[in-house]
């Protein structure tokens, strides 16, 4: 099977990895961090702000496989602290309507660069 991925010029990657797979019409986008594309570097300030730019770069990958935030069925977020939940949860309320995605949270000891958080997300293409 030949792999049919998506990368986007405007999100930043940490490594050898695509931004996101197709698999039939499911959609799995790598975990992104909270870097700024156009320095490569973690965005400073609090858990909200690196939720934001999660979110950003994840939503310019939907955006370069031609989905959106309505297409996503599932997210995976991953933080260092867990007192960082309200933060979090605030920021990502603002980013998909109701009925909301299915959604994993995990408490983790470290991430790439220092980041606060990772998300990662699974979007279907509407048939």
């Amino acid at each position: 099977m030949s792999r049919r991925t998506v990368n986007a010029s405007n999100a930043a990657a940490v490594g050898p990895y695509s931004h996101a797979t197709w698999a039939g019409d499911l959609l799995f986008c790598s975990g992104q961090t909270p870097l700024d594309p156009g320095t490569g570097k973690l965005v400073d300030g609090n858990v909200a702000d690196q939720t934001r730019q999660c979110f950003d770069n994840l939503f310019q990958v939907l955006e370069a496989a031609g989905l959106g935030p309505d297409d996503v069925v599932s997210v995976n977020v991953y933080l260092t602290d867990m007192s960082d939940f309200g933060q979090m949860n605030e920021i990502y309320a603002t980013r998909f309507s109701s009925p909301y995605p299915a959604r994993t949270t995990i408490g983790c000891a470290s991430l790439p660069l220092g980041a606060r958080i990772e998300i990662g997300l699974t979007a279907k293409r509407q048939s």
